[in-house]
């Protein structure tokens, strides 16, 4: 289990409701919270938005989206100021997402990956905690800067 115990923001596109369940049914066995933000827009970046903005505002730790790759939902999300989305493919990114990138949204792709595989890594992503003052918090700081310099 976790040590550390995290409010997430889950949603996903309609291709993607089944394994949306499987993380939130992983969710819930690890005791974090939760909120649903849907699987019913056939537009998913909407979702996105939603999803990133809860996020972006703290009313929640860290987001986690599902798509059928998981690529457009981290395109979308990472319009959302605040918002430092990652692709999760295998279990070395899953860790680095965190610990190298301070990321705090997670996107899988149902059509990429089985729910064993999507459970294993959003359970490492959301083992991972940022390690700051490490040689990745410069590299991290310079993309919060140049954010903040675009008005993001």
């Amino acid at each position: 289990m976790a040590t550390k115990k995290w409010k997430v923001a889950v949603g996903c596109d309609p291709n993607a409701a089944e394994l949306k369940e499987t993380i939130k049914e992983l969710l819930k066995a690890e005791g974090h919270s939760f909120e649903d933000f849907g699987s019913d827009d056939p537009i998913y970046p909407n979702v996105a938005f939603k999803v990133g903005e809860a996020v972006a505002s703290g009313r929640f730790d860290r987001g986690i989206l599902v798509c059928g790759t998981g690529i457009g939902m981290s395109i979308a999300a990472n319009k959302v100021p605040g918002v430092y989305a990652a692709l999760l493919a295998d279990p070395y990114s899953a860790e680095r997402a965190i610990k190298s990138n301070n990321t705090n949204v997670a996107t899988l792709g149902q059509q990429t990956m089985g729910p064993y595989v999507a459970k294993a890594l959003v359970k490492i992503w959301l083992d991972a905690e940022w390690e700051p003052g490490t040689r990745s918090e410069p590299k991290v700081q310079a993309i919060v800067n140049y954010a903040a310099k675009q008005g993001r």
